[in-house]
């Protein structure tokens, strides 16, 4: 059902009328220096992509890159923190793989099922429908100054919590309210996610950039540069493809390329379903239930950012 042909963060495979097979693999380094809560934000950070296309893992197996030298007890820590996440989703690890490597690296291969009638996709948005983003950005810019040293993790404890949220809570809302073009906002920032939906679709949209939820000091490391590299690979990708006043303040505008680990959803849901998908938003005490923006008509896969 889904496929290379698109940009969807999951495979789609119809197995009988009523059951699809979901699949994806993600994997990265450490964000955080705590193995424990390594293998937590990576296990989300995999399962989202299942809740993202409106399924539910089923089984995942680990991937696992691991410098021998380090020691045993850190791995088994990281997959102890990936495995609870699993559970947690409803879920089981059934296995995985493992191979020495200089740095460590872990993430998961996950299955997901549905019945075919509740997948969401990237090329269902519609000129009128109303984005919603269900986590704040700024991740990146924050994991790189934690990296620099310009702020401790401890400093990073409600970021960290909101990061290994699940986004099933998401997901159950968006269903319940019909909602059928979704993405989870990840590597490519909430920018890049929102160009992939829009330009698989056919539409442009528009984005309210004082709407969108920030993470507290990112926007202060954002002024003084300390940004990931992934960002500005962002900014390259859509270079053209965006319209914002010269007066836009630039280190907010740089947020919005921010390449975000275990994102919120953005979900594009028609005025008619706003107000059920908030309240069942609410309901199943997500992060945060922002409105950022509205999908339009106009030059397709334009972003005008006011």
């Amino acid at each position: 059902m889904v496929g290379l042909e698109t940009k969807d963060d999951a495979a789609v495979y119809q197995l009988r009328e009523d059951l699809v097979l979901v699949q994806t693999v993600d994997f990265f380094t450490p964000i955080v220096d705590d193995p424990y809560m390594f293998g937590q934000v990576a296990a989300a950070n995999a399962l989202s992509d299942i809740y993202a296309m409106g399924a539910d893992p089923l089984i995942a197996l680990n991937v696992v890159a691991f410098p021998c030298q380090i020691g045993i007890d850190v791995l088994r820590k990281i997959l102890e923190g990936g495995r609870n996440k699993v559970e947690e989703a409803g879920a089981i690890i059934i296995g995985g793989h493992t191979v020495d490597d200089n740095e460590p690296k872990y993430g998961l291969a996950v299955t997901g099922i549905a019945h075919p009638s509740e997948i969401m996709t990237i090329s269902e948005a519609r000129p009128g429908d109303i984005l919603v983003l269900t986590k704040p950005i700024g991740i990146g810019i924050l994991a790189t100054a934690l990296k620099g040293g310009a702020i401790s993790e401890d400093d990073l404890g409600e970021v960290i919590k909101t990061v290994v949220t699940l986004n099933k809570g998401a997901k159950d809302a968006a269903k319940k309210a019909e909602v059928r073009a979704c993405t989870d906002v990840t590597g490519f920032g909430l920018l890049g996610h929102l160009y992939e939906m829009i330009s698989s679709s056919g539409v442009s949209a528009k984005i309210e950039i004082n709407k969108v939820p920030i993470w507290e000091r990112a926007v202060e490391f954002a002024d003084i540069g300390m940004m990931p590299a992934g960002l500005q690979e962002n900014k390259k990708f859509l270079e053209g493809k965006l319209s914002f006043p010269s007066s836009i303040n630039s280190s907010l505008l740089d947020l919005l390329f921010d390449p975000q680990t275990s994102g919120g959803l953005l979900i594009a849901v028609s005025p008619h379903h706003l107000d059920e998908l908030l309240e069942n938003l609410k309901k199943n005490k997500t992060p945060i239930s922002a409105i950022v923006g509205e999908v339009i008509e106009g030059t397709p896969s334009k972003i005008l950012i006011i």
